[in-house]
């Protein structure tokens, strides 16, 4: 990457730092309410979903439970760049509502999200969250997404298998906390922060869900909870992981070659999808329609970044190198990709 880009790609970060620094304050209000709402929605249309005598009802509270889910998942994301003093106890509500119960502790990003950040290893093979797509068959993409309706298998076998195991034998547990403690892309990286997993906060959601899991399939087992129940369950959170991943899909260029990436370049190959497009509420929620941004400006709460978004578009020419970063929706976004991934194949 040439000097010209490294200095541009500074410049940019310093522009939107002296338009939108005043924003990086977390509303307390804002995270609170937002939880509250998410989470009493999503076990309302579970339960809906799961124990309706009507079809359609069932259909119905379903569809929106994965949305509800979709959103209330996607707020790990928030937590791994939320100080805990920011807003208290909040990574302790969430893993109570939400984490924990569906097996998605934030022990599963915190740690790992984090060095998709650092400079030196955005896009490249350190970097945890980055897969070249773009480079790659298009038969991959098709695997990319596919794999993400196993996650529910993936989940219980971390948590209701390899935990207890690992707290036998060391091997497993070492294994477990390099190789499947992590919400990656890059299947070859493997976490080193081991210390991480003696403290008390990993230990407690670790167990936590160990225990849980067993709870269920023991009832079930048992008849005292429906299979219905688990069956719903594990439909919803297949289902959401597949919208995520296909949100994910859009969310990168993925078109570094491995390369350390000028700062520019890296805000480049990441993707807007600011209004007047309406979906990104649903299918890129909590913030995640600008990812872009995000990568420029990570502190940014999510609230936030759409008066930043209108800010930096407001005060900076129109063919800004910032306005490059924008796509209109997930379709077209994806067709870009699908034809990237075609030119790149001989």
């Amino acid at each position: 990457m040439n000097a010209h880009a490294d200095i541009a790609g500074q410049s940019l970060a310093r522009q939107a730092n002296d338009i939108a620094r005043d924003l990086t304050r977390a509303d307390p209000k804002v995270y609170w309410t937002d939880l509250a709402v998410t989470a009493a929605v999503t076990w309302l249309s579970f339960w809906i979903a799961a124990t309706s005598t009507s079809a359609g009802w069932a259909w119905i509270a379903g569809a929106v439970c994965v949305l509800a889910l979709y959103r209330g998942i996607s707020f790990i994301h928030e937590l791994t760049h939320l100080r805990r003093d920011d807003v208290p106890f909040f990574h302790f509500a969430w893993n109570v509502a939400i984490g924990v119960p569906w097996l998605t502790p934030s022990l599963l990003y915190e740690g790992v999200h984090i060095l998709h950040h650092a400079k030196d290893r955005y896009g490249t093979a350190r970097d945890p969250e980055y897969h070249p797509l773009a480079r790659r068959p298009l038969y991959e993409l098709a695997v990319f997404l596919g794999i993400a309706l196993l996650a529910p298998v993936g989940t219980v076998l971390r948590f209701a298998v390899l935990a207890p195991l690992g707290f036998l034998i060391p091997a497993v547990r070492r294994f477990t906390i390099a190789k499947a403690s992590g919400m990656v892309i890059n299947t070859h990286f493997s976490r080193e922060d081991f210390d991480r997993a003696g403290r008390a906060p990993w230990l407690a959601q670790e167990i936590a869900c160990w225990l849980w899991s067993w709870g269920l399939i023991g009832l079930a087992a048992t008849g005292v909870l429906p299979w219905r129940v688990l069956i719903v369950g594990v439909a919803i959170f297949a289902v959401m992981t597949f919208l995520n991943q296909v949100r994910t899909a859009v969310a990168h260029r993925w078109d570094n070659d491995g390369e350390v990436m000028a700062p520019l370049d890296q805000f480049l190959d990441s993707v807007n999808v600011p209004p007047p497009a309406l979906l990104p509420f649903l299918w890129a929620p909590v913030g995640l329609r600008y990812h872009a941004l995000h990568h420029l400006m990570p502190r940014l709460p999510y609230h936030n970044l759409g008066e930043a978004h209108r800010r930096l578009v407001e005060a900076l020419p129109a063919n800004h190198d910032y306005r490059r970063a924008e796509e209109r929706e997930l379709f077209p976004a994806l067709g870009k990709l699908v034809a990237r991934m075609r030119r790149s194949r001989p």
